[in-house]
């Protein structure tokens, strides 16, 4: 691989892969599939914008985001994987998950948020738990995110200059610069306790943000059979005649148009 994806063949390959989820879209809805997709990665890695181009023109009923805010008090004190199993896909859903359960394998793991107990009755239940979502009928896909030290540095820059931008670094990501060699020790012991041969990770190399979006979509179609349910052309039934004086527009509130 050498340099970035060129925009003209990536944004061409984008429309092609989307029209190609508008079709799975459509399969998932009609066949009442329940489908399951996490992403996880090192901050900056372009999760969000994978996820983006996903959704861009599928249908936000059929599928949708999941992106949680740290836990409440209350979520604090339930079984770990409560809150994400509200969120879990019904019948014709697909849902993406920006950051998933594997949250206590790697920033409450590293940053102290669990104790060690509670580390390591995770390690041996997700797995289990990912077992019971496949055995009720969930397609589970895992991603990982990678990106190289390097890469990550360039792009905490230009979020850190880019007014923008600046919202997604917490101080949780600034602090994930110090802590780079503990993230990788957490990830690798993740990857030996829940890369299992039903559930596995697959790892997107994500340095260049083109080529992810891509593969990750490529991917993700490949993994979900389907056929093409494209309806016929429609046709445009005749539109109501008007039997009805409509008030006068000047009596309406019209947003200023700011661009004559």
């Amino acid at each position: 691989m050498s340099g970035r994806l060129k925009k003209d063949i990536y944004e061409s390959e984008l429309a092609r892969l989307q029209r190609e989820l508008v079709k799975l879209q459509e399969w998932v809805r009609s066949e009442g599939l329940r489908v399951c997709v996490l992403f996880e990665g090192r901050d900056a890695a372009g999760k969000g914008g994978a996820i983006k181009r996903i959704v861009e023109r599928t249908n936000p009923r059929v599928v949708r985001v999941v992106a949680l805010d740290k836990p409440s008090g209350r979520e604090l004190t339930q079984w770990y994987f409560q809150r994400y199993v509200a969120h879990l896909p019904a019948a014709g859903e697909m849902v993406l998950f920006d950051r998933s359960w594997y949250n206590r394998a790697g920033v409450e793991r590293v940053m102290g948020f669990c104790s060690d107990d509670e580390y390591e009755e995770f390690l041996r239940s997700a797995p289990e738990f990912e077992a019971m979502l496949q055995r009720s009928g969930i397609i589970v896909i895992k991603f990982w995110f990678s990106v190289s030290d390097d890469e990550q540095e360039k792009r905490f820059a230009e979020r850190v200059g880019n007014p923008e931008k600046r919202w997604k670094l917490s101080n949780i990501d600034l602090d994930s610069r110090r802590r780079w060699v503990e993230y990788s020790r957490a990830k690798d012991v993740m990857f030996q306790r829940t890369d299992t041969p039903d559930s596995p990770w697959w790892v997107v190399d994500a340095d260049d943000k083109r080529r992810a979006r891509l593969n990750c979509i490529h991917h993700l179609l490949e993994a979900i059979p389907y056929h093409d349910l494209t309806s016929e052309a429609l046709e445009l039934p005749e539109r109501q005649e008007m039997e009805y004086l409509r008030p006068p527009m000047e009596s309406q509130r019209f947003v200023f148009n700011h661009y004559p």
